[in-house]
């Protein structure tokens, strides 16, 4: 749907959060005196607001028949609405509408760095790049940059329902995740999907082929693996403490359409690593910390303890559980030196019960409680590792504030010494 075909609709804007909001300021810019409806489950009224109406509560979805269009957050699930000839999204408004060049990047883990890296690449290069999506800018308050490269940070929430693809597709990889929001793996996957099934054959799909699902998918595109570039590893080791080998190679194949390798090499040095990913907070009475709270699924917090290796010795765990199974995180665990589990609900318990031998540990839903744990009980020379495997969720607000006061309860411990 184009824009100006909005002018005569009636509108409603579906969830009014971050990216709710962004859509109600881009319309009501491109239409000032048009009447707009919003509905959310919460009470998110804004007497500021002019010439708006407002469906607020428990039956909020129950009114969007009523509308020619509407415009879904990320954050409602499409499997929730009932059928209706026009349910679209910021995402979709932005792909049908933009005229410069998107790079969509999506997969279970590592978007967010990616997007961040090719962004980082590019601008380095005095190239007109933006970075949007759900990491940065929401999408619409850049649709009217005419000319530039878009680094688009797709979530499977944003791709969802969608009929049009980025110009250059990137799909890093595909673990089960989000079993809350989606009926099955294969309905979140079917979602994941949307980046590049839509895609021309004048457009590009950058692959991991380690991913049957992913290397199965059927595009009209041309096909780009993420693949080879041993040499270029092995002549720069420093790029792997940056991000997963397989990331990295994505970046590369994103950014030599614009670049040469020396250029990207050279604007890679001076990238700043994303927060809670793997994040070395520093020595505090001789014990090492490191914060990897965006672990949400099993796998990374195995590629966390692969990385860090036997020094790990107290290992937190836990958080929301969506019905993912832990069994060869149990198995990790079970084969390594880590000798202290820190448990959070829900899921510490279940990962707990999955670790084949004997170990101390402790239960708590109080990040304070486990970091006084940590000091009291990690050797000298050891660390101690936050990565949760599960979301946040019931006991955080996300995994931001999970890792900052992580970090928080560190300092405070080490202040009070």
């Amino acid at each position: 749907m184009k824009i100006n075909q909005l002018k005569d609709k009636s509108i409603l804007i579906l969830g009014f959060g971050l990216e709710g909001k962004s859509t109600f300021t881009f319309l009501r810019k491109h239409f000032p005196k048009k009447e707009l409806f919003i509905a959310d489950i919460n009470d998110v009224k804004d007497s500021k607001l002019k010439n708006v109406n407002w469906i607020i509560g428990k039956d909020y979805l129950s009114s969007i028949k009523d509308f020619d269009v509407v415009i879904r957050s990320p954050g409602i699930p499409l499997n929730k609405l009932k059928k209706h000839s026009c349910i679209t999204s910021q995402t979709e408004l932005f792909l049908n509408n933009s005229k410069a060049t998107v790079i969509g990047v999506t997969g279970t883990k590592g978007k967010s760095t990616t997007s961040s890296l090719i962004y980082h690449v590019l601008k380095k290069n005095n190239l007109n790049a933006y970075l949007i999506g759900n990491i940065e800018n929401p999408a619409l308050s850049c649709l009217d940059v005419k000319k530039g490269i878009f680094v688009y940070e797709m979530s499977c929430h944003q791709l969802d329902g969608l009929k049009i693809s980025p110009n250059i597709a990137v799909f890093l990889n595909i673990y089960p995740e989000h079993l809350d929001y989606y009926s099955s793996f294969k309905a979140y996957f079917k979602a994941k999907a949307n980046i590049a099934i839509h895609q021309k054959p004048k457009d590009l799909f950058i692959f991991n082929p380690k991913f049957k699902l992913i290397n199965d998918l059927k595009v009209l595109s041309k096909r780009i693996p993420i693949l080879d570039y041993d040499e270029v590893f092995i002549n720069n080791p420093w790029l792997i403490d940056i991000t997963h080998k397989d990331n990295m190679i994505a970046v590369f194949r994103a950014c030599e359409n614009y670049i040469t390798m020396d250029k990207i090499l050279k604007a890679l040095k001076s990238f700043k690593k994303l927060p809670h990913r793997l994040e070395y907070v520093g020595e505090f009475n001789n014990i090492y910390f490191y914060d990897d709270s965006i672990s949400t699924i099993p796998e990374s917090t195995i590629y966390a303890l692969d990385k860090l290796g036997d020094d790990v010795e107290t290992l937190i765990i836990g958080g929301q559980d969506r019905g993912i199974d832990f069994k060869k995180l149990g198995k990790r665990i079970t084969e390594s030196k880590i000798n202290n589990l820190i448990v959070f609900p829900e899921s510490g318990e279940k990962i707990l019960k999955l670790v084949k031998r004997k170990i101390k540990y402790y239960s708590t839903s109080s990040m304070e409680k486990a970091v006084n744990y940590c000091f009291k009980n990690t050797n000298k020379n050891k660390i101690c590792l936050l990565s949760n495997a599960s979301p946040s969720y019931g006991i955080f607000k996300n995994f931001k504030e999970r890792g900052d006061l992580f970090k928080k309860y560190i300092k405070e411990y080490e202040e009070k010494k």
